[in-house]
């Protein structure tokens, strides 16, 4: 959730031009300036204490509940009162969202790898995206219609993007190897906890929408606020690079060379599959159980948290299990392929689902396979980065491209599979098909074509 996304065909100067290479001064004070190649290091605070573990995961939690519970449920709520029966245009809405963020979310990273404050490089972007992301619940709670309801989304992802986007810079600045797949469970564990948290909490007050919109929010911010104050950063004052910032720098930026950098090009490709796939379900889960159960969607609200509780408590159990085996064994590509084929068995059955026992299995191995794959491939996102001393937050954003792009194109094609065959244009059968064979896919060229390379830390398996 840095800014997310880029493209893996790229042409570009080689990343080490485009890199911003740093010249040692000597700083009288605060953090000192370590030149290795091209390399910098800003000397500061180690590796994450279990307080601060604890605390980077309250505040990827509070970003991710204003984030996206609206995605998964009170969007859908808001544009029933508006717009009662015109379904697609959640799709929409959530598709012009990831585009406008498409285009603005990678700054983030690669100012913050340049931001100099006595705060450090990320902290200050978290403060100001959620100060952002504030402004725009207001405005999608306040919306009238549909434009000023888009106009709200498109800010939130700009803001609570930007948050949850820099809270994850901070985990590649200062995770160790051995730390990946433990904490990459735990943070994947809670993006799953967020949706549901959200929509248990807004459930018994669907009626006032205002409110539905507000809460989530308004238990996220103290998390946030916890973790900005008391997980630390390097003071970043000190640090000097020998070429200015400019347009031309920003937009080359954005890209890298595949040939440089396989493991970080086959791995964002296979995400960006995997995340297309399961983009289709989240972005109409709320509509599908009101078809298949037969109710309105205002009446789904119990079942979807119920699912939802059910599905997540077995997947947090399965990805911290597999998050510390994984770091145990040094090994990540098992478990890929096992997520993987959960996903894509659980899509297959909620496809043919048509009560309630099956649709609680469906959800349960979906849940169970986004949980595992969240986990251990952010950990190998952190072992494939590439420049991580110097440009952890660019790469970061080109990692996040991987999930934002299918955000963007998912939601836009997924009327067109609902409106193939099917009855009165709800065609959830081939929609889920669909996303179980796109995440499959995705799946199999992480495990088969990710290797080692010299720029990533452990060796991946």
């Amino acid at each position: 959730m840095s800014r997310e996304q880029t493209d893996a065909l790229a042409e570009g100067r080689a990343s080490s031009a485009v890199a911003a290479e740093v010249s040692a001064l000597p700083i009288p004070a605060g953090p000192s300036i370590a030149v290795t190649g091209t390399r910098r290091r800003l000397d500061g605070p180690g590796a994450l204490s279990r307080i601060e573990i604890l605390l980077l995961i309250a505040g990827t939690l509070g970003a991710a509940l204003a984030y996206l519970v609206p995605m998964v449920f009170t969007l859908a709520l808001k544009i029933d009162l508006l717009d009662r029966g015109n379904e697609a245009v959640l799709g929409y809405i959530l598709g012009i969202g990831s585009v406008v963020t498409l285009l603005t979310a990678p700054l983030t990273g690669i100012l913050s790898d340049r931001t100099r404050t006595r705060w450090g490089r990320r902290r200050p972007f978290a403060i100001g995206g959620m100060i952002v992301g504030i402004g725009a619940i207001a405005l999608m709670a306040m919306a009238q219609d549909l434009v000023a309801l888009g106009a709200g989304w498109v800010l939130s992802n700009l803001g609570w993007g930007t948050a949850l986007g820099s809270i994850g810079n901070i985990q590649a600045d200062r995770l160790s190897a051995g730390q990946r797949g433990k904490v990459g469970a735990l943070t994947g564990v809670v993006t799953q906890v967020a949706p549901v948290t959200g929509v248990l909490l807004v459930g018994p007050i669907v009626g006032d929408i205002g409110l539905a919109m507000w809460l989530p929010t308004l238990v996220g911010i103290p998390l946030v606020l916890l973790f900005v104050v008391f997980v630390r950063e390097a003071d970043s004052r000190g640090a000097v690079f020998d070429h200015r910032l400019t347009v031309g720098s920003i937009l080359r930026s954005y890209l890298f060379r595949p040939s440089a950098h396989p493991a970080f090009a086959w791995n964002w490709l296979g995400r960006f599959l995997f995340f297309f796939g399961i983009t289709f379900t989240s972005t109409y889960s709320t509509f599908f159980l009101a078809s298949r159960m037969e109710l309105s969607v205002q009446e789904i609200a119990p079942i979807v948290g119920l699912m939802s509780a059910i599905g997540t408590a077995v997947s947090a159990l399965g990805a911290v299990a597999a998050g510390w085996l994984s770091d145990r064994w040094g090994r990540r590509r098992p478990f890929i392929l096992a997520s993987v084929c959960l996903y894509a068995a659980g899509a297959g059955v909620s496809a043919f689902a048509t009560d309630l026992p099956v649709l609680i299995v469906g959800a349960v191995l979906t849940s169970l396979g986004v949980a595992l794959f969240l986990a251990i491939n952010q950990a190998m996102v952190l072992d494939v980065l590439p420049l991580r001393d110097t440009q952890a937050g660019r790469f970061m954003g080109i990692t996040a491209f991987s999930q934002k792009i299918p955000n963007a194109l998912a939601p836009l094609l997924a009327p067109v599979l609902l409106a193939t065959g099917g009855v009165a244009g709800e065609n959830y059968t081939l929609l889920y098909l669909s996303a179980g064979a796109f995440a499959l896919l995705g799946g199999l060229l992480i495990c088969f074509r990710v290797t080692a390379t010299a720029d990533s830390s452990p060796v991946v398996r």
